[in-house]
């Protein structure tokens, strides 16, 4: 009940873009940058590598923010933390408008291998329990989760972006003058996208 992915009037469920069956997709209120997107599944599950038959509509919908990124903003990261750094246990998966490189995220390159596609995190939660991803336009990647820690990617992309202060999206509540940049982002996102995927 306290979950805000399980909770239809949290906070975290306010904008969203678009509604599917098992899953669906929300702009971020508190947003790395503008651009940053989630996909979350209705039902309580951990991670998208723990996802059933909801696994093909996830993907449906992984492959058509990946596009709308690509053509809105030019390049793309997406990330998920699985099991490991999660600071809300249901799953969601992060997209934003990304133009570095794996080393601007994760400099030890020891603990990055890279995977054909995104139906490894299955099989990769499957084998261990537990996995992080990461994927920088059209190149995958599984990061060793022994480097994980809560926050992992996002104090990670928010230091890319040189906003350390909204890597903690519970913090970002007590700084008025980051939400109101934040909601300015959220607006542009949700117009740009109601332009190329109008809602049913």
């Amino acid at each position: 009940m306290d979950c805000v992915h399980c909770n239809i009037d949290s906070f975290a469920l306010s904008v969203p873009l678009s509604k599917g069956k098992k899953l669906s997709v929300y702009a971020d209120i508190h947003p790395l940058k503008e651009g940053h997107i989630l996909i979350i599944p209705k039902d309580h599950i951990s991670c998208m590598g723990a996802l059933g038959e909801e696994f093909e509509e996830f993907k449906l919908l992984y492959e058509n923010v990946i596009k709308f990124l690509k053509e809105e903003y030019g390049s793309f990261a997406v990330f998920e933390h699985g099991v490991t750094g999660q600071t809300v246990f249901h799953a969601h998966m992060h997209f934003l408008p990304f133009k570095g490189k794996i080393e601007d995220i994760v400099k030890e390159k020891e603990h990055v291998k890279m995977i054909d596609s995104i139906d490894q995190i299955k099989k990769i939660y499957q084998k261990n329990g537990k996995y992080m991803f990461l994927q920088i336009n059209n190149n995958l990647f599984s990061v060793d989760t022994k480097i994980g820690k809560p926050k992992f990617f996002r104090d990670l992309f928010a230091l890319y972006y040189g906003s350390e202060e909204r890597g903690n999206w519970k913090g970002m509540d007590r700084n008025e003058k980051i939400m109101e940049e934040a909601a300015k982002e959220v607006n542009s996102l949700k117009e740009k996208w109601l332009q190329r995927n109008p809602m049913e």
